[in-house]
């Protein structure tokens, strides 16, 4: 008898270890989802201007912990003129915080204000 509990209690703590570790290993990320659809009037070399000044803003800014971007290739047709997606994380809303008054961030909506028809913007805090 007392083996199994022994074993019991060996197994508990264990498992009790496990779930801690899986827990560190889970890190919230905040996502940041940037949407844009460009002018009319906006040429293929103005569009790509904005594309390049966006992708060097997370070797400017160290808050940006991850980046992604692309342009829309949905057969549905529910883009709404939507063209370019940019898919930034950070860490916490303080780095966010730091990255939206950001000079090179501020720089970079000076390339793009000429060219933007609309944005949309929705953050998040990613669930697995």
């Amino acid at each position: 008898m007392y083996k199994l509990i022994t074993l019991f209690l060996i197994s508990v703590l264990m498992n009790t270890n496990i779930q801690a570790q899986t827990k560190q290993q889970h890190h919230r990320q905040l996502r940041h989802v940037v949407l844009f659809s460009f002018k009319p009037g906006s040429s293929a070399a103005d569009i790509k201007k904005v594309e390049d000044a966006f992708r060097t803003l997370p070797s400017k800014i160290p808050e940006i912990k991850g980046f992604e971007w692309g342009t829309n290739n949905s057969p549905e047709g529910l883009a709404q003129g939507f063209t370019h997606c940019f898919f930034l994380t950070f860490n916490s809303e303080k780095d966010r915080e730091i990255y939206l008054p950001h000079p090179d961030h501020k720089a970079f909506g000076a390339i793009l204000k000429p060219h933007l028809e609309k944005v949309l913007v929705i953050d998040y805090w990613a669930e697995k």
